[in-house]
């Protein structure tokens, strides 16, 4: 929606004069979650957190308590928040500042999760061939947008899908990036892919710090204080974030909004990639929906190793050549951008023109 909607401002508000937390459930966090299970294919029951990140904490700790085993499953260049188990060959800022993993972390725990390259479903049939009867879950990014943007090649979330459930794992999908922003029903509904349990974050709460995660019935009823698996926070799903959330959502179900975005977001990336060609700039120019990313490679990109080939001095100098144009992008190569509906036409097209001068001031640095 871009920045201060009026209707997200004004929900804010009016939840500010009613209080603004109580230490317990209200009406408006049982409407939200009613609102995520009636959008999102794969999510019969849900539970608010503060953040995406405590959503895939809490969703790997229920995944182990389900399956009774300990491993996990990720990508190389797939960043799923802050928690030690899954920052190990992460992405976004530990991808651009080339720490893979973060000191700190626990040999013992980092030993639990095992990285593939993404995209490899080969690579995942081998682990399970190997230890399949210790994985609990496999955890992915439906589109990886930590290594810029990287699409699911066909069949490969259809075969993690068979994989896990014939070894008895689950598939958790992290839509922090992509539920609500490729469509409606998230990239599960995109691609057609159920998971087992479903991970989002911020875009929930129109930006204010929120998090869910979701999953079929049966998982999600040992989630205290139906079942054993504890997981609490004061301000979860407290009630600005909730207010936001509900009338961000209620925004996005009016008729013609991913039509817009797909629209816009197509614009936007076909002049990119136009002004490119014509500086003569190699780029690789990935789009899913709304979110894209010029890599400044031949490409493909389609995978951790191929997004890393990226000449990020290059990257800096577009950077910096459009910011002093009044157009801020991400400052990494490695993060995606995002066209929302508070960009119309002219500031695309306005884009595109201060791009054509930013590339050909990337050329001149030949």
């Amino acid at each position: 929606l871009g920045h201060a909607h009026p209707a997200v401002v004004e929900a804010v508000r009016e939840a500010a004069e009613s209080g603004t937390s109580f230490g317990t459930a209200t009406t408006r966090e049982t409407e939200l979650a009613c609102l995520l299970v009636e959008a999102l294919p794969g999510v019969e029951m849900v539970r608010l957190v503060n953040s995406g990140t405590e959503a895939t904490m809490s969703a790997l700790r229920l995944a182990r308590a389900y399956t009774e085993r300990s491993k996990v499953i990720k990508f190389e260049g797939c960043y799923h928040g802050h928690v030690d188990a899954l920052l190990v060959k992460a992405g976004s800022g530990a991808l651009t500042f080339g720490v893979p993993t973060s000191p700190g972390i626990s040999p013992a725990v980092a030993g639990e999760t095992i990285v593939v390259p993404y995209n490899d479903l080969a690579a995942v049939e081998a682990v399970f061939a190997r230890e399949g009867k210790e994985i609990a879950a496999v955890i992915v990014e439906p589109v990886a947008g930590n290594m810029g943007v990287v699409p699911p090649a066909p069949g490969f979330l259809e075969g993690l899908r068979e994989l896990t459930k014939d070894h008895g794992s689950l598939l958790i999908f992290d839509e922090v990036i992509t539920g609500f922003r490729v469509a409606y029903g998230g990239a599960q509904g995109m691609y057609g892919v159920t998971p087992d349990l479903t991970c989002l974050g911020k875009i929930i709460g129109g930006g204010l710090p929120v998090g869910a995660y979701g999953g079929r019935r049966e998982v999600m009823e040992m989630v205290a204080p139906s079942g054993p698996v504890y997981q609490a926070g004061t301000l979860a799903g407290n009630p600005l974030a909730v207010a936001a959330g509900i009338a961000t959502i209620k925004e996005l179900q009016k008729p013609g909004t991913y039509e817009t975005l797909e629209r816009r977001a197509a614009l936007l990336a076909d002049g990119l990639a136009g002004a490119a060609e014509e500086a003569g700039v190699e780029v690789c120019l990935n789009r899913v929906g709304s979110m894209l990313c010029s890599f400044f490679t031949a490409g493909p990109v389609n995978d951790y190793a191929a997004a890393t080939r990226s000449d990020t001095g290059k990257y800096a100098v577009f950077f910096k050549a459009l910011l002093d144009e009044g157009v801020y992008l991400a400052p990494s190569q490695f993060e995606a951008a995002f066209v929302s509906l508070a960009h119309g036409e002219e500031e695309i097209c306005y884009t595109i023109e201060a791009a054509r001068r930013a590339f050909r001031a990337v050329a001149a640095e030949k």
